[in-house]
């Protein structure tokens, strides 16, 4: 396990340089979606830079979380825009009163975070809070391609907007459409351009610095007209950000005039709401990534972005959160603790104070496309399709929730999908009214010491989102470092939040030296494949896929063993430098066979990159070697493999150092090179290079993993050379080290 980095000003001053790196790339992020945030949310684009920095410099000194990252969010546009429709009389001090809104729901929020209600966040349902954020993102993505296109929607409805969209291309203006355009392939090729100078800035920033040129190009300083195919379009100032060149002229002071009145308070009810869900969700989104498993403290977490929110509404800022993408871009750069985030606010004051005169020169165009495709990631066919991967009834509730937010709002789009949730799993449980709130709420769940010291715990009725503090407190009673049997036998329904929050506890567990296993479904059934999918005690046909019938009969050709799917191994993976930010969330289609204590196996894994908002799915296919005895650590990993995941060429891992004693086509990475040199027998060299399908190897210390040559899911047809290749890469280390002893 990982030494953890040390808190305070010990960590401080053990890690300030690392923290600093990561810190640069996160503000560099951070810059253009702030501006962004605001703009979209209808609030001069300075408030969400200030709501960067208080989130930076504020919140760090009283937070719980290590590495997450706080600012304003894009989940709140819909939000601050409902409220300053709410709060307009027509005095022109909307904002104000919206700013005073904030400052009363941070206060909640710290009354919540004292009062140790942070655990309630569980109550809402994951799917659900997917359902609202895919609902957030058609709202933006809806808004901001008008500014993208600058064309005028006729109607203020959100689905009417995006009809709009299309009824307006032909009065789009082309000399802004082709900026938006640009900073669009920007945004989707930027990961894909192997040009190393083209990465050392984010997507974001050059989506900035590039839509610069067209300003010069197309006089956006001075109105006038442009004319393209006989039309005329007008371009000007307008078209650009408005932003103050001293910063204390951005401060807008909050009015509590309001403050007895139903739409203020409407107003606080929902920014701490969707505030509150989408911070803790995004902590425990960020615990997932963090290398050293550390956990936040929630309650704290909460009270301090209430506190954040407090000062950021005081001076004319936005709500604040912990913000996934930049946690994630903070993780992904080795930092180390919370004082990365308070560098990444400095860094953006003193960005704003040197940058104002060039910030000013960006067209309002350029933001809004960033916007764009956030809004489009937030509601992309992959989410729907995610949703359905984890079973038809978590797709219906995913679908539900958005359409109920879209034609009301949010509060609304919230308790509307718990309640569809809860009715849904009232027909899935086939039982009467009574019965099942009966089979919620007094189930008769307990945990159960053994005579060998494991603890047995019975989970019994309907677990379902209601279920989740109580199920949490019996798990809770567990000592760390214990043998756990969760038995699931008793369960009548299963849900998908429950079997998510089972699982965490299992990776949580295992980090303190503990053992899970959950059992007693094998007489439930599922609508999807997914190991989390909602379960009821109905058992289906198993219905094989075309690939898995393949396999299958491979498998039986070659007497191997196959499985369907399975939870082993899982915890084990994490332990390997490619997955320790990168959450598993399924492991399928395993193909595996055993030497004495010396075994192999090939499967499929689901893994997650980034995660909740920033998530994006993938699937491959990798072997797994497991050796009773230590070998060296190490990665090989052919050139042409795809960097953008693995970015081993950077790798961050200070035990780590370059091994150059190998071929020119490789990138190897080691932790003891004399003991590599030693490993790396010219049989092992000879198999690496020749391979035709394995191109990553990674070791870390008595394991090995086998990735092929793109992180996809490996064709049958090449399954017997995978094989092949673990077993005599298997044979020859092993011959190895009988030689050695």
């Amino acid at each position: 396990m990982r030494i953890q980095p040390k808190t305070g000003l010990q960590g401080l001053i053990e890690n300030w340089q690392s923290d600093l790196i990561a810190a640069i790339s996160v503000a560099l992020v951070a810059l253009p979606l702030g501006l962004g945030i605001a703009l979209a949310s209808g609030v001069p684009p300075m408030a969400g830079i200030l709501s960067a920095i208080v989130g930076g410099v504020v919140t760090t000194f009283v937070r719980g979380s290590h590495v997450a990252i706080n600012g304003p969010t894009a989940g709140l546009i819909a939000v601050i825009l409902a409220a300053l429709a709410a709060l307009d009389d027509g005095s022109g001090h909307a904002l104000n009163y919206v700013l005073a809104a904030c400052v009363v729901s941070g206060a909640l929020q710290v009354v919540l975070g004292l009062c140790r209600l942070g655990r309630f966040a569980d109550l809402f349902h994951s799917t659900v809070i997917q359902g609202i954020l895919a609902a957030i993102g058609v709202i933006i993505f809806a808004k901001q391609m008008h500014f993208a296109l600058d064309t005028a929607p006729d109607s203020h409805h959100i689905i009417e907007t995006l009809v709009d969209i299309i009824r307006e291309i032909p009065n789009a203006n082309p000399f802004v459409a082709v900026i938006s355009l640009t900073g669009l392939l920007l945004l989707l090729f930027h990961s894909r351009i192997s040009y190393r100078l083209f990465h050392i800035l984010p997507a974001p920033m050059w989506v900035l610095f590039i839509s610069i040129p067209f300003v010069y190009a197309f006089n956006f300083f001075e109105p006038h007209t442009l004319t393209f195919l006989g039309r005329s379009y007008a371009v000007g100032p307008d078209l650009l950000i408005q932003i103050p060149d001293n910063i204390l002229q951005a401060i807008i002071f909050p009015d509590f005039s309001k403050i007895g009145t139903l739409p203020f308070w409407t107003s606080v009810l929902s920014i701490t709401m969707i505030a509150s869900i989408e911070s803790l969700a995004s902590g425990k989104a960020v615990d997932k990534l963090d290398p050293y498993k550390r956990k936040t403290n929630l309650n704290k977490d909460l009270a301090a972005v209430g506190l954040s929110t407090m000062v950021a509404g005081a001076i004319g800022g936005l709500p604040i959160v912990n913000v996934i993408v930049r946690s994630t871009v903070n993780v992904h750069n080795n930092a180390k603790t919370r004082w990365s985030n308070f560098y990444h606010g400095v860094l953006l004051l003193v960005f704003v104070l040197l940058l104002a005169p060039v910030i000013q020169k960006v067209p309002l165009c350029a933001l809004a496309i960033l916007l764009v495709h956030t809004g489009y990631k937030l509601a992309a066919p992959r989410v729907f399709k995610r949703a359905f991967s984890q079973g038809v009834e978590q797709l219906i509730i995913f679908s539900g929730t958005l359409m109920i937010t879209l034609y009301t709002n949010l509060l609304i789009g919230i308790f509307g999908g718990l309640l569809l949730t809860l009715g849904m799993h009232f027909l899935l449980a086939m039982v009467p009214v009574r019965t099942f709130f009966q089979m919620i709420f007094k189930g008769g769940s307990e945990s159960l010491l053994q005579d060998d010291g494991s603890y047995v715990v019975q989970i019994r009725g309907i677990a379902n989102f209601l279920s989740t503090i109580k199920i949490d407190k019996l798990l809770q009673t567990l000592p760390a470092g214990s043998k756990v049997r969760i038995d699931l036998s008793g369960v009548r329904l299963v849900d998908f939040s429950i079997m998510e929050h089972l699982y965490e506890f299992k990776r949580a567990h295992a980090t303190t030296g503990g053992w899970v296993d959950i059992t007693g479904l094998d007489r439930h059934s599922s609508s999807s494949t997914n190991r989390q999918a909602l379960k009821i005690n109905t058992p289906p046909l198993p219905r094989l896929t075309s690939r898995q019938l393949r396999l299958q009969a491979l498998a039986e050709t070659h007497g191997w063993n196959f499985k369907l799917g399975s939870s082993d191994q899982i915890e084990y993976l994490q332990t390997f430098y490619f997955f320790k930010p990168r959450p598993i969330e399924e492991k399928l289609n395993s193909i595996f066979n055993t030497n004495k204590d010396v075994s192999w196996e090939i499967m499929d894994i689901m893994f997650e990159e980034g995660a909740f908002i920033s998530s994006e799915e993938y699937k491959t296919t990798l072997g797994l070697i497991r050796f009773p005895f230590q070998i060296p650590k190490f990665t090989i990993e052919r050139m042409t493999f795809p960097e953008r995941l693995l970015n081993l060429a950077d790798h961050k891992d200070i035990d780590y150092v370059l091994y150059h004693d190998f071929s020119d086509e490789y990138l190897v990475k080691v932790e003891d090179r004399d003991a590599m040199r030693a490993f790396l027998q010219p049989e092992l060299r000879k198999i690496i290079e020749e391979s035709e399908v394995i191109h990553h190897l990674e070791c870390n210390g008595d394991g090995i993993l086998l990735f092929t040559d793109n992180l996809r899911l490996a064709p049958v047809r090449d399954y017997d050379k995978i094989v092949e290749f673990a077993r005599t890469l298997k044979r020859l280390i092993e011959a190895q080290e009988e030689r050695r002893s």
